[in-house]
């Protein structure tokens, strides 16, 4: 399932997208089953492309806008 380009504009609430608010959703949930653990970018992404059609590039390209630097 192709991703809307309309999924990239950012909202104008927070200024997230809906594909940042995929991630970061998944991201705390993922985090809550860990009991509060960091999460490994490989089973975040697993998780994400379940949700969302999207490449490892454009997922790390977003992640790290998000956190500000490269995730090993």
């Amino acid at each position: 399932m192709p991703i809307d380009p309309r999924d990239r504009i950012p909202d104008v609430r927070d200024g997230l997208t809906r594909v940042e608010r995929v991630i970061l959703h998944t991201l705390h949930q993922l985090q809550g089953e860990r009991g509060g653990r960091n999460v490994p970018t490989a089973m975040l992404y697993g998780y994400v492309v379940e949700r969302l059609d999207i490449g490892p590039d454009e997922f790390q390209d977003i992640l790290t806008r998000l956190v500000g630097r490269r995730v090993p």
